[in-house]
């Protein structure tokens, strides 16, 4: 199972969790400071980072995993 975390609303802001978790692993005031550790949390982890709405959507993905695409040219 690929690794994910996700930054997603929270009743004090919003809050970054790693997929499957109960708790958040940080909970922010604003949605740029979660994006910003969920980002580093993310590239250390080798995860993808699912970035929600206010409703919950995902808004924005990113893949700091081993992508099989080789992009070189």
């Amino acid at each position: 199972m690929a690794k994910t975390v996700h930054v997603t609303p929270h009743k004090d802001g919003w809050q970054v969790k790693s997929g499957g978790a109960e708790r958040a692993s940080k909970v922010c005031s604003t949605q740029k400071e979660c994006i910003s550790h969920a980002t580093q949390q993310a590239k250390s982890s080798g995860a993808e980072l699912y970035i929600h709405n206010r409703e919950g959507q995902i808004r924005e993905k990113n893949s700091f995993g081993n992508d099989p695409k080789n992009i070189k040219g």
